[in-house]
């Protein structure tokens, strides 16, 4: 059984990380969405609340689950036993990042392989980055996020 580890704050989860983990349902078998915690980091929205969305948006689909991890996700992956690591690429400096992440991540794991899914085109401008700008300054972000990811002002 191919499983996949999805990692990131999804602060909040976006239609386009929604998108990702629906198109990696052909590739492998399970998709563990893995949100990041960094005590360094301030979020915008708290982990249990990031989770439960999640847990909303992927609620019909049995072959995805959601847990929360601190530190390194290869340290994750040997955790529980996992090799491949899921990532979504929208545009070139995507794959400039992404890229580098997967051969650190081989280095420190080398049983650990990154697979890169392409965004789907009509999703390219969404992040969470741009959804929690769109917050801030008062304005909807229903086109951006999943229906079940109710965000009020």
């Amino acid at each position: 059984m191919k499983k996949a580890v999805f990692p990131g704050s999804f602060d909040p989860i976006t239609k386009g990380h929604e998108a990702i983990v629906l198109q990696s349902l052909s590739l492998f078998d399970e998709i563990i969405i893995a949100v990041g915690v960094n005590i360094n980091k301030k979020y915008a929205f708290p982990l249990e609340q990031r989770l439960q969305w999640i847990k909303q948006v992927f609620a019909g689909y049995s072959q995805v689950s959601v847990l929360s991890f601190d530190g390194l996700t290869v340290d994750l992956c040997r955790k529980i036993d996992e090799r491949f690591i899921l990532r979504g690429l929208r545009f070139s400096g995507d794959f400039e990042y992404e890229s580098l992440m997967a051969e650190a991540n081989k280095k420190l794991n080398p049983e650990v392989e990154t697979v890169f899914m392409l965004a789907d085109p009509s999703l390219r401008c969404v992040s969470s980055t741009l959804v929690r700008d769109i917050v801030k300054n008062g304005g909807s972000v229903v086109k951006f996020v999943p229906e079940q990811v109710k965000i009020t002002i």
